[in-house]
């Protein structure tokens, strides 16, 4: 073992054993390879941003040209870049509950989704940008598109349907 040599008793200054240096930047070298490693363990997932519960209020426009105001709550959950979505919105003569199963890959979107109300379901794909979700949505006589964005504690919501009476979901959400 290397440790520092001093020089004698009144000579200024001290001397370092070249070894310990050698060794000083092996440990460094290695700290910094596995600070890295951490790093990445830790890093942020695309779907962060949503993981939560969130509430807020919107509209829904149906077929016929009615909209009525709609209150709202969202929960998100992640694992393994796999997000498990719930939306639930209420309005005076509705209630619409959206559950899917999403999995990212690079920028690419993929899953499952349903409806319960209206008793429906199909497939999601689509792709994920940085504060952006954007999804199509298809199953037997339904389909439409689905776009979250989000920043911080608020998100947008918008989901436009054909296929049934309702042809669109606009919300705003806030982290609760």
């Amino acid at each position: 073992m290397h440790f520092l040599a001093f020089k004698p008793r009144g000579q200024m200054g001290m001397e370092i054993v070249v070894p310990l240096v050698s060794r000083f930047r092996q440990v460094a070298a290695a700290c910094l390879a596995v600070g890295c490693i951490v790093t990445t363990a830790l890093a942020a997932t695309p779907f962060d941003g949503l993981v939560g519960a969130w509430s807020g209020s919107g509209q829904i426009r149906y077929e016929d040209g009615q909209s009525e105001g709609v209150r709202c709550s969202a929960y998100y959950s992640e694992s393994n870049q796999r997000l498990r979505l719930a939306i639930r919105c209420k309005s005076a003569s509705n209630e619409i509950e959206i559950r899917g199963q999403l999995a990212q890959r690079a920028d690419k979107i993929t899953g499952t989704w349903e409806e319960r109300t209206f008793n429906v379901s199909g497939d999601a794909t689509g792709h994920m940008t940085p504060g952006r979700m954007s999804l199509s949505i298809t199953g037997g006589a339904f389909s439409g598109a689905m776009s979250v964005a989000y920043a911080g504690s608020k998100q947008a919501v918008s989901i436009s349907i054909q296929g049934i009476s309702m042809k669109s979901v606009s919300i705003i959400l806030l982290r609760s």
